[in-house]
């Protein structure tokens, strides 16, 4: 092809593309190294499970369940957003039913926050680029506002006395609401609590919580 100034200037503006992405002419002639074959559902969650944490494993784990059950045999790129669609309202159809239940709210958001996680480690892996991340194309549902609320004092009153005058061991009983009352500690912090983490001299107590995120909390010295 002759040489024009409209085609000079073309390929001025290629040559300072490429440098910008730091990619030379003789890279762009090299073959495209080939992507690992894309496995199914049921070849790679294993592979998911061992690489989370605990608890990841506890939140995630019967949706992955759910998941294979119904996709076991189906390459990971073969899902489409509107598959996820389906599948979060069988989810919700098939919910366990609660008398504080939100429609399903919260299994839904499970539900794509667990397909979030599996695509995220496909994506890092190789197997799929972001966009092919089917997952994030799927928006969770809007949070409502939480119906919790703190008991009222009379109502704290009534449960540590009859926390603390029946059962099997009442004084152990009346010992962990105060701790749960003074902390806010969660039930996992409270069964993770170890005799290292208490500093009777300063009179607190080592918090180790949800994210393992790790707090000292003052408390009185019963």
């Amino acid at each position: 092809m002759a040489a024009t100034p409209a085609r000079d200037a073309e390929l001025d503006a290629a040559r300072l593309l490429l440098a910008k992405l730091g990619v030379s002419p003789e890279e762009l002639l090299q073959p495209t190294a080939a992507r690992p074959a894309v496995p199914t559902f049921r070849e790679y969650l294993p592979v998911v499970r061992a690489a989370v944490g605990p608890g990841t494993l506890r939140a995630y784990s019967s949706y992955w369940n759910r998941i294979e059950q119904q996709w076991g045999d189906r390459r990971m790129d073969d899902v489409k957003p509107t598959d996820i669609g389906g599948l979060v309202e069988q989810v919700k159809a098939n919910r366990v039913m609660r008398r504080n239940g939100r429609s399903g709210r919260g299994a839904a958001e499970n539900l794509i926050a667990a397909l979030r996680c599996v695509y995220n480690h496909t994506v890092a892996d190789g197997h799929l680029s972001k966009d092919e991340n089917p997952a994030l194309k799927v928006a969770k549902p809007r949070r409502l506002p939480s119906t919790r609320g703190a008991l009222a004092d009379a109502k704290l009153a009534e449960l540590n006395a009859a926390a603390a005058s029946s059962g099997n061991d009442p004084e152990l009983d009346a010992l962990l609401l105060r701790l749960h009352t003074e902390t806010a500690y969660r039930r996992g912090g409270a069964l993770a609590l170890r005799p290292l983490d208490l500093d009777e001299e300063q009179c607190m107590i080592r918090l180790r919580e949800k994210g393992e995120t790790v707090r000292w909390q003052p408390v009185s010295p019963r």
